[in-house]
């Protein structure tokens, strides 16, 4: 391996490792704030997020999108020097961090904040039995089937469908989920095989 190759990815695994640390301190300063608990106030908001959320129904399930910004983004099908072939997708290069990671069934409120420099979303699937979180095969456009999708976050500063939310702005969405095992994904090309995706467990 040339110099130039090796320097390239120690750069590249030491924006990986910033980047989790940055998603793993946000999440910390969340917990730490207050932001988990499930008395919330009429409107959330993250200190310096360009938007907050209103109160939402049900449990609360807070997702950080984490990512290293546009130069991280390989080829169109999203594939990154380290993002590997099939089976569980990435090494880190993006985020999604939930908290908490376990429900009770019934109404589920997913409420997203973008800390990254890229617009993303997030989609709940059901997760198939004997499948785990990242092993989604995805297609040539770099996106996983989502056809049965029971929800998404992708609005800036708004609940449900949209364009995408941007960095430094909170979306949200409500679902009614039964026991299981489900995955938040972002399903923006390449955004899955770069690591954006998470098991959401869901008790009876």
């Amino acid at each position: 391996m040339s110099p130039d190759r090796r320097r390239r990815m120690r750069v590249a695994w030491a924006g990986a490792v910033a980047a989790l640390v940055l998603g793993i301190a946000t999440t910390v300063l969340l917990a730490t704030s207050g932001a988990f608990r499930s008395t919330a106030p009429a409107t959330w908001r993250v200190p310096g997020a360009r938007c907050g959320a209103p109160a939402l129904p049900g449990q609360v399930v807070d997702v950080t999108t984490v990512d290293m910004g546009p130069g991280m983004m390989g080829g169109p099908s999203g594939r990154t020097p380290m993002s590997g072939g099939p089976g569980r997708q990435g090494l880190g290069m993006m985020r999604l961090v939930a908290h908490p990671g376990t429900v009770a069934a019934g109404t589920v409120s997913l409420r997203v904040f973008n800390t990254g420099a890229l617009t993303h979303e997030v989609v709940v699937l059901p997760l198939p039995a004997g499948q785990s979180a990242g092993e989604r095969p995805a297609g040539p456009d770099g996106r996983v089937d989502e056809a049965d999708g029971l929800g998404e976050a992708s609005r800036s500063c708004g609940a449900g469908t949209g364009d995408g939310i941007t960095s430094g702005a909170t979306g949200w969405t409500t679902v009614t989920l039964q026991p299981g095992r489900y995955e938040l994904v972002c399903n923006f090309p390449g955004h899955y095989t770069a690591g954006m995706y998470t098991e959401l467990d869901v008790t009876p």
